[in-house]
């Protein structure tokens, strides 16, 4: 199965609202994160050798950047019927063996991730401080197998513009990944293809 690529949304979209429970049951909105001037949300899973491939420039950019004001959310939207690893429970293992220090949160009827027009895991959003979409895309050129460094340039890149008060580079390349596993009938029209 070939990689799924990001959707490219707008940007300048307003961070939909969301309030999702992690693993232990405690809530995380949108709200909570108001205070930030800049917002990664990353649409993860535990499964995916996308993920599993960038995990350690994430966990590396979430503590580099948390000093500097950026807030970090990891969203997982699997259908955990048919892929149990990325359940809630597996969620909270993978988050501490990760070394996490974000909230890792379960969208279990997968709406959050349709508002975010979400399509892969990673697929990765930076929000400036008015919540309006400044990056989409890529953490970097790097993929599994493909023998490029995994630096993380092009999320540092855009998490440092929006931080600077600039405009993020213009150029985004679409991250890529397994695709969100959709429940029956609960697929984007986008993705029903």
């Amino acid at each position: 199965m070939s990689p799924t690529p990001s959707n490219m949304v707008p940007l300048g979209t307003k961070a939909p609202e969301f309030s999702l429970p992690d693993p232990q049951g405690k809530r995380h909105s949108l709200d909570e994160f108001k205070n930030a001037p800049a917002l990664l949300i990353a649409f993860i899973c535990n499964h995916c050798p996308f993920v599993k491939h960038i995990q350690p420039q994430l966990v590396s950019i979430a503590r580099d950047y948390r000093s500097k004001g950026l807030a970090v959310v990891a969203i997982s939207s699997n259908d955990v019927a048919a892929y149990p690893d990325d359940g809630p429970e597996f969620m909270a293992k993978e988050s501490e063996k990760a070394g996490y220090t974000f909230p890792y949160l379960y969208d279990e009827t997968q709406k959050v991730a349709k508002a975010y027009n979400a399509a892969c895991t990673p697929d990765l959003f930076v929000y400036d401080r008015d919540r309006k979409l400044a990056y989409r895309g890529q953490l970097d050129d790097s993929r599994p197998k493909n023998g490029l460094p995994l630096t993380g340039k092009d999320l540092r890149a855009a998490i440092d513009a929006v931080l600077q008060g600039r405009a993020a580079p213009a150029e985004q390349k679409p991250s890529v990944g397994c695709n969100i596993k959709w429940k029956s009938g609960n697929e984007p029209a986008a993705a029903a293809h």
